[in-house]
């Protein structure tokens, strides 16, 4: 059993944001499974993402978390690393550190860091030796 059940970030641009991490997420396997409209939270329209029809990550409209989040999302191989890494990049993203190996962490902990359009860190992790 994990830790987490899901998370929520709050973002400038909501528009935006859903841009930018649909394009990020989708090397990983990860799209949007629901989407909660204003009329429900009573705040604005809120969209989860995940898979397999469980959403984990929550993005909501309004002023941006800070201090800033740090999210790290598992990926299959390191191809899928670097797959999100340039399709985050392509859909506005900020180098945060290109994919490679972190051997601070362990011998085959391979990811990628990216800043979303707010600042977030969002990082794909590949612990597999490849």
């Amino acid at each position: 059993m994990g830790v987490l059940d899901h998370i929520g970030i709050t973002v400038s641009d909501l528009d935006r944001a859903i841009a930018f991490y649909e394009a990020a997420f989708a090397p990983l396997g990860v799209s949007e499974q629901m989407r909660v409209p204003g009329e429900l939270t009573g705040y604005g329209d809120v969209v989860g993402y995940g898979a397999a029809g469980k959403p984990e990550i929550w993005l909501s409209g309004g002023a941006p978390t800070e201090p800033h989040v740090h999210i790290a999302l598992v990926a299959a191989s390191r191809a899928a690393v670097d797959a999100f890494y340039a399709a985050a990049m392509a859909a506005g993203g900020t180098d945060n550190g290109g994919p490679g190996i972190r051997p601070h962490y362990h011998a085959n902990y391979y990811g990628a860091f990216v800043l979303d359009p707010d600042g977030h860190n969002i990082e794909a992790v590949c612990h597999r030796p490849e």
